[in-house]
């Protein structure tokens, strides 16, 4: 399954990389803190949702999830089907009060909600996340793929390869290069996957999959029992929401760029149409990844599964080229978190010491943190394949013990008026330790300390722990003041101006409209995986 690229894919794959160079550098803007960090807020919904699309295709997803569709069937495709509906409840009850509050990062918008303990608390947490979980996964997977193709190559030697890449328009350009490149990598990378889905299909793929449906293999089915290892049906329907509405709604790389939006309408739409793209992935990443046992029965790692079938499956020249879309969709995903971190650390914690500070220093304070987080995932990204078995395994079971407490907040903050400041602080804190305890069990006894639960049946254990410590601590303690945070609560008012404001919109250009076409697809594809 290895072997050295044709000359032609070589030169495609460096020809598109130095392109996409030169375009993020094309369409820097940072002269300004809201240009480096917000692309002005002047982004139409079609580049917000492509960029949106570029950006979740994270190494969880590309690599991940086709490997352990190879391994245990489509149930894996969950962790972006479920999705669906956080990103109709995004959609329709959230984004909104992120767009009007005209934040620049997640964080501080829970500053506005609650209190500043909130506010930086949530911001350390996401930078953290954002550099051990996905900087350094995407730069691992990259160069996974790499190592199939260049076996004599270490690891290492292509983490920082991909890395000076990515550097190399990232960090001069902000989030308007960022976006802009991912608009061309997503579109690519759609085409090119849509492409080995036909190809394959044809070379007997499609046969091999009806033959599966027809015996009823549970290889093909979504909805599994509770003794599955893959996903178990109830961490389907609970455990994989809280995990999506941590990925959708609070995680800043991926909401930052819902906040370049020029407009309300074009966030949401933008976030629907990567609804729909999200849906694709089971075509285009997860089935075919099921088709790889056909022809590759044997694989040793099945996180090779997609690379193997690009480089086994495709002829000369479009090797090349899907691969280095491929390799360029793991490291956009890299670029937004590099802005994501240096916007979480500039605004969150420098402009608040430095009050006085310019927006030209806070763009140069923006692109120093860049660097530093990209030095450090490149020290952390080898570890991933040391001490984890798959990337679909490392990331979730980190991130199921992380976000509950976090989205706890969120909700209850957006739901409930009777919160206050101090609960959700140490909701937060002491809703994280259960995680951190099983964390460090699970370390040094290889074991959880629920036995053998499935990971994703945990999380609303952690999410319900988090709940009742919040809710005890706002009773414990006065109200907050209801005029503080009465414009960032969800309520019937609210609902009512928003239906107000849709009269004599044509139907195909309402959100709501086409959020009943996203869920009725949702509904059709759940009945004929069930």
């Amino acid at each position: 399954m290895t072997g050295t690229l044709n000359i032609i894919d070589a030169i495609v794959i460096t020809c598109y990389f130095a392109f996409i160079v030169l375009l993020g550098l094309k369409y820097r803007k940072s002269s300004t803190a809201e240009g480096y960090f917000l692309a002005s807020r002047s982004v139409s919904w079609p580049v917000v949702g492509f960029s949106m699309f570029a950006a979740s295709i994270s190494s969880s997803t590309l690599i991940g999830q086709s490997g352990d569709a190879y391994s245990t069937g489509i149930g894996v495709f969950n962790y972006s089907f479920m999705a669906i509906i956080v990103m109709l409840t995004f959609v329709w009850f959230i984004l909104p009060f992120y767009i009007k509050s005209g934040v620049y990062t997640i964080p501080e918008f829970l500053g506005k909600r609650y209190d500043q303990k909130s506010r930086y608390y949530f911001s350390a947490i996401t930078i953290i996340i954002n550099i051990f979980l996905d900087a350094a996964g995407s730069l691992y997977a990259a160069a996974l793929v790499m190592k199939l193709v260049f076996p004599e190559m270490s690891i290492e030697f292509f983490v920082v390869i991909f890395a000076l890449v990515v550097a190399a328009y990232t960090i001069p350009g902000g989030l308007s290069s960022a976006i802009r490149v991912d608009l061309i990598q997503g579109i690519v990378l759609t085409a090119g996957a849509i492409c080995l889905t036909i190809i394959i299909s044809l070379k007997g793929g499609t046969s091999y999959i009806i033959d599966m449906m027809m015996n009823n293999d549970i290889t093909m089915k979504l909805v599994r029992p509770m003794s599955d290892p893959s996903v178990p049906w109830l961490g389907m329907i609970l455990g994989i929401p809280i995990l999506g509405f941590f990925f959708w709604t609070n995680n800043q790389q991926l909401v930052q760029r819902v906040l370049t939006a020029k407009s309300l309408d074009d966030g949401r739409k933008g976030v629907l149409m990567v609804g729909f793209l999200t849906l694709l992935t089971l075509f285009i990443i997860i089935i075919p990844g099921v088709m790889a046992r056909k022809f590759f029965p044997d694989l040793a790692k099945p996180d090779m599964v997609y690379p193997s079938l690009i480089i086994n499956m495709l002829p000369v020249g479009v090797i090349g080229f899907l691969l280095a879309a491929l390799i360029a969709a793991l490291t956009s995903t890299l670029s937004g978190l590099l802005n994501s971190v240096a916007t979480l650390f500039t605004m969150d914690f420098y402009k608040s010491v430095k009050k006085e500070s310019t927006p030209e220093n806070q763009v140069k304070v923006g692109k120093i943190v860049s660097v530093i987080v990209l030095i450090i995932a490149v020290l952390w990204a080898p570890q991933i394949g040391e001490r984890f078995s798959s990337l679909v395994k490392y990331y979730q079971e980190m991130l199921s013990m992380l976000a509950p407490p976090i989205v706890s907040a969120f909700l209850l903050g957006l739901f409930w008026k009777r919160i206050n400041a101090n609960a959700a602080f140490y909701g937060m804190i002491i809703g994280a330790v259960p995680g951190l305890v099983n964390m460090i069990y699970k370390i040094y006894t290889g074991t959880s300390i629920f036995g053998d639960m499935h990971f994703l049946n945990t999380v609303p254990i952690y999410m319900a722990f988090s709940m009742v410590i919040m809710i005890i601590f706002s009773y414990l303690s006065p109200a907050p003041d209801s005029d503080s945070a009465k414009d960032l609560i969800w309520t019937k008012r609210v609902f009512k101006e928003d239906t107000l404001s849709l009269v004599g919109i044509p139907f195909y250009k309402n959100y709501r409209f086409i959020s009943y076409i996203l869920l009725a697809t949702f509904v059709l594809m759940l009945v004929v995986f069930w």
